[in-house]
């Protein structure tokens, strides 16, 4: 729903992230003008999330979370966008759409791009 609301005020940047991440924090607080969205509340679009898939990869799920090694070998081995729908917490944070050009992290190349 806040999705929707972003996407029709036509906000130039969302973050998708957790608002109990770090590097999501930092990341927000860098880019003010950024519209957040907290994954784990409400998601990110479906085709939104095969736009990144596309882009990134499997850069996109975070191996190294907490909620992958919980997971068991089965379910990793499930096709990685319905992954992210069960899980959006597997997603690497943040993601970042700025009209329409994906950013996935806050590395400095990221952080040079957005923030300046």
């Amino acid at each position: 729903m806040l999705v929707k609301q972003a996407q029709n005020m036509g906000a130039a940047m969302i973050l998708y992230g957790l608002k109990t991440c770090d590097t999501c924090r930092k990341a927000l607080k860098s880019l003010p003008e950024a519209h957040f969205v907290d994954v784990r509340d409400d998601g990110v679009p479906s085709d939104l999330l095969k736009s990144a898939h596309a882009t990134f990869g499997a850069a996109l799920l975070n191996t190294r979370s907490t909620t992958w090694r919980q997971l068991d070998e089965a379910e990793r081995q499930r096709n990685p966008l319905e992954l992210l729908a069960d899980h959006p917490t597997l997603m690497k944070r943040p993601l970042i759409d700025a009209a329409g050009k994906l950013y996935l992290g806050w590395g400095k190349d990221v952080q040079t791009a957005l923030a300046g």
